[in-house]
């Protein structure tokens, strides 16, 4: 996401210290497993109650993407496994619940585009991640990627909860809706950013 990016042509080193049943992995184990839960509950987000449960389940599960990763290194307990496992749990996460907000047409109209954006930009960045893996080359993570994902996180907070939240913030869905559409703005910036690196290294692979 940021224009530095660190390349070696070893192999990537060994991470040590974090087991499959390590507490950081248990945690990301966790969100995936949410993932089908949260989605359960909004298959009927006609009932408030069921609205609110799986706000509970996905604050939970959102409360874990940071822990996780503290834990490790507090702990240094990373591994190759909670490196692969961690984005993917995100972005089944975000996913789900974008498509399914769409489905029960909470998110509609115009405010579609912004789930559009996300989704597309997690598909191309996953791909350039592939090819940059490939090539031993990390992007680190920026600031203004870490207030996307906290963006995106209570974007979709606001509207899981959706009009179930109307009773304590009347506002709970605009809310929702506008911080989804600073998000995607935000991720068209960092997809931007991580393109822009990915291209350099296939220009400079061609020029070889």
């Amino acid at each position: 996401m940021s224009a530095t990016e660190s390349q070696s042509s070893a192999a990537p080193r060994k991470l040590r210290g974090g087991g499959p049943l390590s507490l950081p992995n248990l945690l990301t184990y966790a969100r995936v497993v949410a993932v089908p839960a949260v989605v359960a509950c909004l298959f009927w987000s006609e009932d408030g109650t069921m609205r609110w449960i799986a706000l509970g389940i996905y604050t939970a599960a959102a409360i874990t993407d940071f822990f996780d990763g503290w834990l490790a290194r507090l702990w240094s307990q990373q591994s190759s496994l909670g490196r692969m496992l961690d984005p993917i749990a995100d972005k089944l996460l975000v996913s789900s619940c974008l498509l399914m907000l769409v489905a029960d047409h909470t998110i509609q109209g115009a405010w579609l585009w912004a789930a559009i954006v996300i989704l597309c930009r997690e598909i191309l960045v996953s791909g350039l991640r592939e090819f940059l893996a490939e090539l031993h080359v990390s992007v680190p993570v920026s600031t203004v990627a870490k207030w996307k994902t906290a963006l995106q996180l209570f974007s979709l907070g606001f509207l899981i909860v959706g009009p179930a939240g109307k009773v304590i913030l009347p506002q709970t869905v605009e809310i929702g809706l506008w911080l989804l559409a600073i998000a995607a703005v935000l991720t068209l910036y960092t997809g931007y950013d991580y393109f822009r690196v990915g291209f350099r290294h296939v220009v400079d692979l061609d020029g070889e």
